[in-house]
């Protein structure tokens, strides 16, 4: 999938005749997260990602530097945005263990993994309906694929995970335009865990678990944001072969701000928390910060 990914985001940085887009409001798309679908950083929106309106198709590309105490994390990839109904996605992961599970035998591993997205809105819109109760409504599904390296003979063997698996979810956007709030609910039925760099499922669990997500962005002007967000995660492997307690998933969450200077261009940085990460070898919650920019056609 890393060729695809590539191509997609090379046609849409060196092809300017095909954004036909713009309608939207600043900051209204949300930002890529780091799955590829637009919202905020760790969670989709209902929103569709670019500025395209009814009757227009739009497109953007982003890439995403995280770095904690102990790992790092780049992401890129590429979304197209169809008459403000459908978004299609790609991104792909690569997360850099460095050094730090050289205990295991696994210095210098990276973990890495490709999602293909796609989000459909059912009714609602996010801008028009601002002054009613009524919010922008979207189902989505990623699928996503697992490359472990010299990992995977054990979490793909023992520890029961499988190297691939496909998440559902629904998302309900509302923004309140006259305060200059938005606030957003993703219910997400997963089996990933890490998000999928650790495989889906285990030995002691292999079922899809229902985990909310949760938003909320505050804009300061037209052109920037600030907010929060929160993203449970379902601990599969918590009670694995290596112990309880060794692979405890925590939940995400990461304070935000936005910036976007025009409808082509926006930068993103934050703190995350992402919790304890590989307990056994890195007991320490992992604490960092991220830098995304996103480039809208």
């Amino acid at each position: 999938m890393r060729r695809p990914a590539l191509l997609l985001i090379a046609a849409l940085l060196g092809a300017p005749a095909f954004a036909q887009s713009g309608g939207k409001l600043l900051l209204t798309g949300g930002v890529s997260s780091i799955d590829g679908a637009a919202g905020g950083g760790l969670t989709p929106w209902a929103v569709t990602g670019s500025y395209a309106t009814a009757g227009e198709f739009g497109a953007t590309a982003f890439v995403t530097r995280a770095t904690t105490d102990n790992y790092g994390l780049l992401t890129y990839g590429a979304a197209v945005g169809i008459q403000d109904r459908v978004e299609i996605s790609l991104a792909k992961q690569d997360f850099n263990t460095e050094s730090n599970l050289a205990p295991l035998g696994l210095d210098g591993l990276h973990l890495k993994q490709d999602i293909l997205g796609i989000k459909v809105r059912l009714f609602g819109d996010a801008v028009l309906d601002s002054d009613t109760l009524m919010p922008q409504v979207a189902i989505g599904l990623e699928h996503k694929k697992t490359h472990a390296g010299n990992l995977g003979p054990t979490l793909f063997g023992p520890l029961g995970a499988r190297d691939s698996g496909t998440d559902a979810y629904v998302s309900a956007t509302k923004l309140f335009l006259a305060d200059g709030v938005l606030v957003n609910l993703t219910l997400r039925a997963t089996k990933a865990n890490q998000n999928g760099l650790l495989g889906f499922g285990g030995a002691q669990g292999k079922g899809m678990r229902l985990q909310p997500e949760f938003s909320i962005a505050k804009l300061l002007a037209k052109n920037i944001a600030i907010g929060f967000e929160f993203r449970a995660k379902p601990d599969n492997l918590n009670n694995s072969v290596l112990g309880a307690g060794a692979l405890k998933e925590d939940d995400w969450k990461d304070v935000f701000v936005a910036w976007a200077p025009n409808k082509h261009f926006s930068l993103t940085a934050a703190w995350v928390d992402l919790g304890r990460i590989a307990p056994a070898v890195q007991p320490k919650r992992q604490t960092g910060s991220y830098l995304s920019a996103q480039f809208a056609l």
